[in-house]
Formats: C-alpha cells, structure tokens, sequence
C-alpha cells in the first residue's frame, strides 16, 4: 500500500440529502459549545478555586479531565458515527453535553466537578468528531470549501470567545452564582440544538461500517493518559512517583499503538489511526504544522488569562474585553480565507503565521517596555496581529489535512484531526503553562514569564513557517 492510498477495504457514504445552511448553522454550533468550554475555565478558575476552597492541583484537574477525556475519546466518537450515523451520534453528544454541563454547574465539591467535567469532555468527544463528518459526507466542491471555512471559523473563534465569555459571566456574577453559569449557559443552547437538529441535519453512514479498533482504543487512551496527567498535575503536585510512573509508561503505549495499528492495516482492516492516512501528503504535513500551531495557540491563551488577571489585576470583564480585537480580526480573516486559498492557495498559512509573528513581537515590547502601566488598548496592536495570522493560519490548515480524504472515511479523518488538535492544547498548556508558572514565581516575575513563553512560541512560529512553505496546495 502506497503513502497515498487509503486503507483497505474502503467504506461507502449513504447517499442522502444535502445539508442546507440551516443545517449548517445547527452542526457548527454543536462545535463551538466544547470548544468554548475548554477555554471558559481559564478565566474562572480563581472564582472557582475561592467557592470550593480547593488546591491548585484540583484546579488543574478541572482542566485536564475535561481535556484529557475529550481527546481520548475523540477518533472513537467518530468511528462510532460512521457506523451507526452521523446525526445520531450529534444528537447522543449534545445532549450528553447538555447533561453533563448541568452536572458541572450544581456541583457541590470540587471532586464532584472533576468527575462532571470527565463526563463532558466525554460528551463532547461524540458529538465534535460528527462536525466534520457531516460536513464532508452531505457537501460537495465549493460549498464544502466553504463550510470548512466556517467551520476552521467557528473553532477557532470560540476558542477565544470562552476567555470573553467566561470574564462577563463571572463578573456579572448573575444571582449571586458567581463561576456556575458559564456551564449553566449550555443548558437552554442545548435544549434548543437538540430541537433544530432532529428537523434539519440530515442523517450520513456508511455502508459497510468500521468496527470499534479495541487494542487501537486502549493503547491511545493509555498513551494520551499517561503523558497528559502527569504533564498536568505532576508540576504542581512536585513530581510524586506516580506521575513518573505514568511517564515512563507512556513510550511504550505509544510504541504499542504504533504496532496494533500497523498490524491491523497489514491483515486488511482499518485501525484507529491508519497509518496509510497518516502518511497522506496533506495529513502528515499538515499535522506537522497544526500540532505545534495548537500547543502554541493554547499556551498563549492561557497565559494571557492569568497575567491579566493575576498579574495586571484587570479582573475578568477586563481580561475579557483585551482578547476582543483578537477575536474581531480572526473571525474576519476566516471569512475571507477561502478566497485567499483559491487565489493563493498553500501560500496563506506561511503569511498567516507571518503576521502572528509580527504581532507576537509587538504583545512582547509592549509588555517590557509598559509594565505595570498597561490597560485594555495597550494590548490592541498585538492582539490584532495575532488574530489576523491566527485566522488566516489555522482555517487554512484545516482545509489541507482534509482536501485528500475522501469522503467514504470522513470519520477517521476528523476524528485525527481533532485528536491532534485537542492534545496538543493539552501539551500547550501543560508545558508552556508550566513553564509560564514556574518562571513567574521566581525572580523573573509575571512580566519576565510572560515573555519568555511568548518569546518562545514566537521561536516555535518561526520553524512553523519554514515548515508551511512546503505544504501540498490544497487546490489541486
């Protein structure tokens, strides 16, 4: 089998109606509700912390067990679509989601939330994969170009609106709730998904459906477990054995996934992650630029929430309003981006990442040279250089690792997409962040550690657009 085919015995997609831009409208906003929620927390995590009088290291289980969860789950909650359809599996997740969010907003204890945010992150890992799938089994030409624009639109624009969102929540502190309804907001944008989407996404599956890859399943969930946690909880709990325990597990997890997925391929079925896919031109580079892309976007997100907050003490409204031109600029660079990628083609990424370059340099200068003095509009500049190069980058990347898939495999190729996606936020976060954390605690303090994790993303960008320049173009 050659780098570019597909694996073997190849399924087929159910002939069905297409999506109309209603539809359209109801899957992206099954993607943007998990998406918002894995940044909504950064912003409350001090409220949180205060109510539930709780660890540091119990704040970063919030986190990582909803995303530790949700990228272990998520290549699965795709397979499982393609087998029992589309539609479906979007209804179960959103409102599992649904549930679930109700669970994290009325917990009690901090153990209590841990377990419901697990659970979210779960429902949340049915429901995403479908996105995607949808989109390339019920659209053709044109109009699939578009919808990935809109959907690398959405994803990328809810991640920063969580920030904006989770700061005017908890700041309004609505009836005295105080953190509870940035979960409890899910509630009626749930009910009412639920609703619209039984009457207006049409249903997709394939023929011949792919059975769940057991040994493929538990050696990913022991590989991302056992790199995730420990990277999450081991800085601030002190390295107790048991995350180096875990760590030293996670090479031979890894190695074991690689052999049961090549095995299964070799003897004719389709794995987890097929490797064949894997090796695809547009897959593997693409992914060679996404996943550094990712760890460097979340890291940057998170260490913006707590130098607003925590360092420059601007509060949560505040630290919200700063990531608004962000937000501005990359919402409307991705409206755009499917014209630039047909006049330019694999060309808009290097330039992308180019501008958030740029706009990396100047957040830098202007925190070294302003420190402690900066406000709101201080941050303008940067942040609209970032949301330019971030929008144009991160739509554009998504449509290239998916141009070669075919549509019969829609699930596993947005199910690896998504699961590169979300662990390398998680290794953003867990590393840079850590880094971030460590570094402002000693005698670099918070403006130092700023500038030293977003000097380095600003290092990783650098090697990120060499690697760009030769990305397949996505036109042909």
């Amino acid at each position: 089998m050659t780098s570019t085919q597909v694996p073997a015995t190849p399924v087929r997609v159910t002939a069905g109606p297409a999506l109309t831009s209603a539809g359209l409208v109801t899957v992206l906003l099954g993607a943007a509700l998990p998406l918002i929620d894995f940044f909504i927390v950064n912003i409350a995590l001090p409220a949180i912390g205060s109510d539930l009088r709780t660890s540091s290291a119990t704040l970063e289980l919030v986190v990582a067990a909803y995303g530790i969860a949700y990228a272990v789950l998520l290549v699965v909650g795709g397979r499982l679509g393609d087998a029992f359809g589309r539609r479906k599996l979007f209804l179960i997740g959103l409102a599992a989601f649904t549930v679930t969010s109700l669970l994290c907003g009325i917990a009690p204890t901090a153990l209590t939330l841990v377990l419901a945010r697990a659970a979210q992150g779960a429902a949340a890992a049915l429901m995403l994969p479908q996105v995607l799938s949808i989109i390339q089994a019920t659209t053709t030409g044109e109009r699939r170009s578009k919808a990935l624009g809109l959907y690398g639109a959405t994803a990328g624009l809810s991640m920063v609106l969580g920030q904006f969102l989770g700061g005017a929540l908890v700041a309004a502190d609505l009836w005295g709730t105080g953190w509870r309804p940035i979960f409890l907001v899910n509630v009626p944008v749930g009910i009412v998904g639920l609703v619209v989407a039984r009457r207006l996404i049409p249903e997709s599956r394939s023929r011949n459906p792919i059975g769940i890859d057991r040994p493929g399943t538990v050696f990913l969930a022991i590989a991302l477990v056992s790199l995730l946690l420990p990277l999450a909880e081991g800085p601030v709990l002190g390295w107790p054995l048991w995350t180096i325990a875990l760590l030293v597990v996670f090479p031979f997890a890894a190695a074991g996934f690689v052999h049961v997925e090549r095995r299964m391929e070799r003897q004719g079925g389709v794995p987890l992650l097929p490797p064949s896919v894997m090796r695809m031109p547009s897959v593997r580079q693409g992914l060679l630029v996404g996943v550094p892309f990712f760890i460097g976007f979340s890291a940057f997100m998170f260490v913006f929430a707590v130098t607003l907050q925590d360092g420059l003490h601007l509060g949560p409204f505040g630290s919200g309003l700063v990531t608004a031109p962000l937000s501005l600029a990359f919402f409307a660079m991705c409206l755009v981006s499917s014209r630039l990628v047909t006049r330019f083609g694999q060309r808009v990424v290097a330039a992308g990442l180019s501008v958030q370059l740029l706009g990396l340099l100047v957040l830098i200068g202007t925190v070294l040279l302003e420190w402690p003095d900066l406000g709101v509009l201080d941050f303008a500049p940067g942040m609209l250089l970032c949301g330019l190069g971030q929008g144009l980058a991160m739509t554009t990347v998504f449509r290239i690792v998916l141009s070669k898939v075919p549509p019969e495999i829609a699930g596993v190729g947005s199910g690896m997409l998504t699961t590169s996606q979300q662990a390398a936020m998680a290794l953003g976060v867990a590393t840079l962040g850590t880094l971030f954390a460590s570094a402002g605690a000693g005698p670099l303090g918070m403006k130092g550690a700023f500038a030293l994790v977003i000097g380095i993303q600003a290092v990783l960008t650098v090697g990120v657009i060499t690697v760009a320049r030769r990305l397949p173009d996505p036109r042909s």
